[in-house]
């Protein structure tokens, strides 16, 4: 993916299909306004998206590729509901709820996440998981 451009708070048009498929990067901020934010994430055979819980907000999550495991709970260390998904599928996570989704197919597994409000900074592009923990300005 060569388009790395975080568009908010412009107004802005999109095929989100398109644009999420061709995203190559574990995370990558298309769009941040004010009051919420979407971002595209790649996610490699056999990684997640990172356990994690927003205690202010709700998020929404698609996936248009791939299979996974979402796991969603009161603690991190009860992720007691547990759904398979695919490609078509939508994730709703309340405020408050641990989450992650895993990639437990054979191809990357691409998703798009909208929350509100935003919850990276302006522009973040994560080329790896690894770059998003060693982050100094993430969670």
């Amino acid at each position: 993916m060569t388009d790395t451009k975080d568009y908010g708070a412009n107004p802005y048009v999109v095929d989100i299909e398109k644009d999420t498929l061709e995203n190559t990067n574990f995370r990558t901020t298309r769009w941040t306004g004010k009051n919420i934010q979407m971002t595209l994430m790649s996610i490699p055979v056999g990684g997640d998206v990172g356990l994690e819980v927003h205690e202010t907000h709700d998020q929404f999550l698609r996936l248009e590729q791939g299979k996974g495991r979402v796991e969603m709970g009161d603690t991190k260390d009860n992720l007691d509901f547990q759904q398979d998904v695919g490609a078509d599928f939508a994730v709703f996570v309340p405020a408050g709820v641990w989450h992650n989704i895993t990639n437990t197919g054979d191809e990357p597994m691409k998703l798009y996440a909208i929350y509100g409000p935003p919850d990276h900074r302006h522009g973040t592009v994560h080329p790896t998981q690894t770059d998003a923990e060693n982050d100094p300005h993430e969670h």
